[in-house]
């Protein structure tokens, strides 16, 4: 019966000497799951981001762009935040420049006297 009581004892400790590293074990999958987040998550939103306020920055007259609202038109004329655009021979439509989802390429005036 005695041998039973020293089997349930506590576990014996560790002297806490330099080859002690359980600290960092336990550190180690962490750091790696944030490590796998950063690659994954975090740098390609920067990324998208980044190549989105570069878009929205070079957008210049007679540019084919596709809005949020899912229209598509002719870049007319260009404010600090807004953008108008030409949908149909005599509409205008002005927008602004956050609601612009990407590029949809040249307009047929330009790319047809080219």
């Amino acid at each position: 019966m005695i041998d039973l009581a020293y089997a349930m004892g506590p576990l014996p400790q560790g002297s806490g000497g330099p080859a002690s590293f359980s600290w960092l074990i336990q550190l180690l999958p962490m750091v790696a799951i944030f490590a796998i987040f950063y690659f994954l998550l975090i740098r390609p939103q920067q990324r998208q981001r980044r190549d989105r306020e570069e878009m929205l920055k070079n957008i210049k007259k007679g540019d084919r762009i596709i809005t949020s609202g899912g229209l598509i038109g002719t870049v007319v004329g260009l404010g600090e935040e807004t953008v108008t655009l030409k949908i149909a021979d005599s509409v205008r439509v002005e927008c602004l420049r956050s609601g612009v989802t990407g590029l949809r390429g040249q307009a047929k005036a330009e790319t047809d006297s080219a």
